[in-house]
């Protein structure tokens, strides 16, 4: 083991704050600074005047099957056990997400449906998850009127706001994450361990960055701080950045879409049945979100969000999602050349990798490139 480094690391969230606590607990120093006020990264929350807990950048719930990391991170937080459930509104119904035998026999007939779930279930097996698109290529009249639902009802409306005119571009990959599931599991991830920090992904941060070895510095950009400090002075660099930012969009900016979020106070207990409610063929926004239900908060009142999605534009808003495509992943893999040419800068993250990164892979590629550093 080599120790007693020194290591820069931009990014206070959850990729930056667990690559720092694997660094420092080996031995090294670690300085990490954020251009933010607030640590957390798009996963910060707070609780409002209402003793609610906020998720400012839109909901994040926890939900992994890897060991390694669920372990890394128990002793910094403790989980409930909230397991998420999505609706969506689909011809008058407040219908479950992903699409199962529970949802269809809330929207079709009850002959219809059983016909389709007796084929599905002969022709997949009870307990699979499908994706919409494999049903397009069966010659039954039955599953192929269930896969034009689907992407009708479902996918193409909500994927088109999201995603916007090009949605087409990304539809794909974008439809792999889409699938029926032939079961009865309304539960939107099957992972072994799910849940919502009950004291907030911010203190869940806080912890890992809680170490005599770290030292956080707020309000700083990583550019800025390497003006008044040498770049020799550290044994590495990390970043949970975007690259094409670091790199002064030299090739062009990579695309990604943002959101907006509509924050509103509803006096009533709640605002609807379920934690999220998404709206595939109706309205502007994509869903709204009911924080409540994540920690079963009290209050006579409830809080709100209902998400816009809209073009990245650097400067006015937070870039959130990348933009799948054969020519966005070219355009990456030039920036990622700079980086590796380089060798001084390690990217990682959403924003360094240009991947679409849950939670936990997010920690799990922290951990793997701390252990290269360790």
């Amino acid at each position: 083991m080599i120790s007693g480094k020194h290591f820069l690391l931009a990014g206070a969230g959850v990729s930056g704050a667990s690559l720092a606590r694997v660094l420092a607990d080996a031995g090294h120093k670690v300085t990490v600074v954020d251009r933010r006020s607030q640590i957390g990264g798009n996963c910060r929350d707070y609780r409002d005047e209402h003793g609610i807990m906020i998720h400012r950048y839109g909901p994040h719930i926890f939900h992994t099957s890897n060991e390694e990391v669920w372990n890394f991170l128990k002793p910094y937080v403790t989980f409930n056990t909230y397991m998420h459930e999505v609706l969506a509104e689909i011809d008058g119904f407040y219908a479950h997400l992903p699409f199962n035998f529970n949802t269809i026999e809330q929207l079709f007939p009850r002959q219809m449906a059983e016909r389709i779930e007796d084929k599905l279930i002969a022709r997949f097996g009870f307990g699979k998850k499908i994706p919409i698109m494999e049903f397009l290529k069966q010659e039954d009249a039955d599953l192929k009127f269930l896969a034009d639902y689907v992407y009708r009802k479902v996918f193409e409306g909500y994927s088109a706001k999201q995603w916007g005119p090009g949605f087409l571009q990304v539809a794909g990959a974008v439809t792999a994450r889409v699938p029926v599931v032939l079961s009865r599991d309304n539960r939107y991830f099957q992972d072994k361990y799910q849940g919502i920090p009950l004291d907030g992904y911010s203190q869940m941060v806080r912890n890992l960055l809680d170490h005599p070895s770290i030292r956080l510095v707020l309000n700083c950009d990583l550019k800025d701080y390497l003006k008044e400090s040498k770049v020799d002075a550290f044994e590495q660099i990390f970043s949970s950045g975007a690259i094409d930012e670091y790199y002064d969009y030299r090739f062009g900016v990579l695309p990604y879409r943002s959101v907006n979020f509509e924050f509103q106070t509803h006096n009533c207990e709640h605002y609807q049945p379920g934690a999220c409610v998404n709206y595939p063929c109706n309205y502007d926004f994509t869903r709204v979100h009911e924080y409540k239900y994540y920690l079963n908060d009290r209050s006579d009142c409830t809080v709100i969000a209902k998400e816009y999605s809209e073009d990245f534009v650097p400067g006015r808003n937070e870039p959130f999602y990348p933009v799948v495509s054969d020519a966005n992943q070219e355009l990456y893999a030039k920036y990622r050349k700079l980086a590796d040419d380089d060798g001084k800068v390690t990217f990682m993250g959403r924003l360094g990798d240009y991947k679409y990164y849950n939670m936990d892979v997010a920690i799990a590629r922290s951990l793997e490139i701390g252990k290269k550093f360790c």
